[in-house]
């Protein structure tokens, strides 16, 4: 399974009012595991940057003025992103923009005639209704560190979002880019939370309680066999 995590940065907020993309961010995952491959590029629109967007992601209209047309890096965008699932955090903004581009270069095909797309924004809504879903919520809800994101930038917000994207459909054991070695049984790669503050309680069964429960095993025993009694002794000896 091959998914490019994207984000854009754009003039202003609606392509309808004439706003273009000035830089694009991708990372690749496969199989859920980054690759290491990316896309970054920063585009000269042909207009002005609204002061609003420059607050935003600090991308001013003379950074701009030497940077390639969207039409000239329109074959080797295509080429990375075609084919795959587009995870992005808000697609229909996003999409948006990248079929007015396709639009305006001339170029036949839209968005999900290559892709298929997945928002977050619409995942993280059903799974946390009635909260604060962007990205930086997000982060602070999933204990994911974007303190070096001072400004909104394509290509650092596709990293982080891969991040909150792993953890918001289900976890994943590490990050490991895809051929790099794991431990030998994959747990010395797992980040761990620090719990040293946490100060946690652990209460252990009295000898009653597990009088009680010897008992109760050797009565499902009389009902099914041997295989109870296997399963608690082999649970004690992890313990």
């Amino acid at each position: 399974m091959r998914q490019i995590v994207l984000d854009t940065e754009t003039t202003g907020l609606d392509p309808k009012q004439g706003h273009r993309i000035i830089e694009i961010g991708c990372v690749e995952m496969v199989n859920r595991r980054l690759t290491g491959r990316t896309y970054h590029q920063y585009i000269n629109p042909d207009r002005i940057v609204e002061e609003e967007a420059i607050q935003v992601h600090g991308i001013t209209n003379e950074y701009l003025e030497d940077k390639p047309r969207f039409a000239e890096i329109q074959h080797e965008f295509l080429d990375f992103i075609r084919g795959a699932d587009l995870v992005i955090h808000n697609a229909p903004f996003d999409v948006g923009f990248m079929d007015h581009e396709f639009k305006l270069s001339g170029h036949p095909e839209r968005t999900h005639k290559i892709c298929q797309v997945t928002d977050t924004l619409a995942l993280s809504r059903k799974k946390h209704p009635g909260q604060k879903n962007n990205l930086d919520a997000l982060c602070r809800r999933y204990g994911i560190d974007n303190s070096h994101r001072d400004l909104h930038g394509a290509l650092l917000d596709s990293e982080i979002l891969a991040d909150v994207y792993l953890m918001l459909t289900g976890g994943q054991k590490n990050l490991l880019l895809a051929g790099e070695e794991e431990g030998h049984d994959g747990v010395d790669q797992i980040h761990r939370l620090d719990t040293s503050e946490l100060n946690l309680n652990v209460r252990r069964a009295k000898a009653t309680e597990l009088e009680e429960h010897d008992a109760y095993i050797a009565r499902l025993d009389g009902k099914a066999g041997s295989i109870w009694s296997q399963i608690d002794a082999e649970a004690k000896e992890v313990q």
